[in-house]
């Protein structure tokens, strides 16, 4: 099973500047696994320590937030779309 993941600009010196690539996988965990097998490194900027996603990384499949789904258990199928989205934090 193959999806399509954005890499946000950020991301990108990881991938060799490509903005979506494929990778495998039956789940957004999975797919991440696999994703930082291609990537080395990718884990390190999505994660916070273990397998808890960093609380300024968003991940969406086919536009709906991994979030309100069944976060990275959220199953995936052929041909579908991943985005990630790192959130920008700052203020006073």
């Amino acid at each position: 099973m193959s999806v399509t993941v954005r890499i946000p600009l950020p991301l990108r010196t990881l991938t060799g500047g490509l903005d979506t690539v494929q990778v495998a996988g039956e789940n957004i965990a999975q797919v991440i696994d696999n994703l930082n097998a291609l990537y080395p490194g990718m884990a390190d900027r999505l994660y916070r320590g273990g397998d808890e996603l960093n609380r300024f990384v968003l991940i969406f499949v086919n536009n709906e937030d991994i979030r309100s789904l069944a976060g990275q258990q959220t199953a995936v199928e052929d041909g579908d779309v991943i985005a990630i989205l790192p959130l920008v934090a700052g203020g006073r």
